[in-house]
Parts: C-alpha cells; structure tokens; sequence
C-alpha cells in the first residue's frame, strides 16, 4: 500500500499489523523513560508513559491536543518533575530538578517560542547562560566577556549546521527572519548538547523555504551523530524527516511506528483513536 494512498477499511485493518524491519532496532537507548505519571490536581497529563530514543535517530513525537506530549517532553527535559516513574539517560536513572541540570547532562530543548532574546546579537543568544570571560585579569578581576572569541565560535557552530545565510554574528536576532532566528537557535542546541536535542515544533510559524531550511538543520544534527526528538503537528515534515513515530495518546504511549510500516492516514487515524494501535509496534 502506498503511503500517500487512501486506504479502505480492510486495508487500515491490515496495516495496523504489518511489521517491518526497523534499521534503528539494534542500536542503544540514549533517553529513555517508562511508567512517567504526571498529575496537575485532577488532570493527570502523563498517565504511565513510556519513551525510548536511540542513538542517532529522528524520534518524532505526535499526537492531539492535550495528549499529554508536551507534558512528556518537560518532563524529559527536566521543565517538571514527574510524580512517579524513571527516567534513563544512557542506561541510567537520573533525576532532574530543572533545565538547567538536563543541560548540563547534555539534554537541550529547542522551545516552540525559541527562548532568544532579541535584542542581544547572535552570538550573545547562542552563549546564553553560558557566557565566556577574557583570559588573565580581564576575566578574573574586571569580569569582561570575550565578545570576539564567542562571535567567532558562534560563526563556526553555524558553518557546521551549512547556516549561510548569517554571517554577521553582532548582528541583532530582532532583525532575523523567522527561519534565521530558529537556525541560531537550532545551533545553539547542538552545540551545547551533547547527547540530545528535543525540538518543539520548530516550523510551526515558519514559510515553506524556512520551514525547509530547518528540516534540513534537523537531518544535519542527526547526521553529526546526535539524536532528536521532534514535537510536530505537520505530518509531511515528520513522514520526511523521523526515523520513527512516538505516537502518544491519553496521556501515554500508544505505539511507535515507522514511516515505511504506516502510511500518514494510518498515523493519524492511531493517534486519533480511529484505528487501533498495531499488536506489534516498532519500539
């Protein structure tokens, strides 16, 4: 059956059971997480999710409104703690009491609102937190910051991700296009993580030429060796760039397929409930 093709009822029966080889099988969970429960009052956002994300994969992660995705994802990224559950990172349990220690265990988050400042240039935004002082007594005593040495490095990190089209790193991100301001901050996360980017809907305010420009930052960061979880409700981009689908569901895991096991229709009828999860996921 054609991916793209519109399947009947016996077909989508059929589908749901197909399983295909999955090339990512035999490689390591680098981030991982089962039975996560999240309650906020009555409403239980994560109600015993599981998650698994291997090495050098494109993980993309769907599913409707108020499924509980975003609340997994924050969970994983340290935003919230989790009532009840684990979390692995390379086969160790970890706790985080914020973003700040999931980034400094090398887990960065690409937040659908870009968390840049505008006002600061490029290079100020990519070392963000993280800023870098001037050697000798400069640095330790008058506390100035090598503004020189973190553009150069910052125009560096951009030229490894093929980001062309900014070049001078003083300039302001408010005089960014959307599709440039996303780019900083997509090497902003690859830069710093060193085991992991998530990334939050990150062509959900974008054009079709930025929204391909980003996609193909996506596949440059996998390909560098460092996998990504992506948050999306564009189902071309995710059937275009994921190895394999998360799809999420009620507050948990409902199945993870591949893009050569289930067409887009399939997919969505699985995350909305319309078809059942197949009896044999890709996971």
């Amino acid at each position: 059956m054609s991916r793209n093709a519109i399947p009947d009822a016996a077909e989508r029966d059929q589908a749901s059971h197909v399983h295909v080889s999955d090339p990512t099988a035999d490689r390591p969970e680098v981030l991982g997480a089962t039975g996560l429960l999240k309650r906020y009052g009555r409403v239980t956002a994560v109600d015993g999710a599981d998650f698994s994300l291997r090495a050098g994969e494109i993980l993309a992660v769907i599913g409707d409104n108020g499924a509980g995705k975003s609340s997994l994802i924050k969970c994983l990224s340290g935003a919230v703690t989790p009532d009840a559950g684990e979390i692995r990172l390379d086969g160790q349990v970890v706790s985080f009491e914020g973003p700040i220690q999931a980034r400094a265990a090398g887990i960065e988050t690409v937040h659908q609102s870009l968390a840049v400042s505008p006002s600061l240039d490029i290079a100020a935004n990519l070392f963000l937190g993280r800023e870098r002082r001037k050697k000798g007594v400069l640095g330790t005593v008058f506390r100035q910051l090598d503004h020189r040495g973190m553009r150069r490095d910052a125009a560096r990190h951009l030229d490894d991700l093929g980001v062309l089209t900014v070049q001078n790193m003083a300039q302001a991100v408010e005089t960014l296009s959307g599709g440039q301001r996303q780019a900083v901050a997509v090497a902003r996360a690859a830069a710093f993580g060193s085991r992991v980017v998530i990334m939050d809907e990150p062509t959900a305010a974008l054009g079709v030429k930025e929204s391909t420009r980003v996609l193909q930052l996506i596949t440059d960061v996998r390909d560098r060796g460092m996998p990504v979880v992506l948050i999306s409700h564009n189902m071309p981009h995710v059937f275009e760039v994921a190895d394999r689908i998360h799809i999420h569901r009620l507050g948990r895991r409902a199945c993870v397929v591949t893009p050569q096991s289930h067409s887009m229709q399939d997919t969505v009828a699985i995350m909305t409930g319309a078809l059942p999860p197949p009896e044999q996921d890709a996971s």
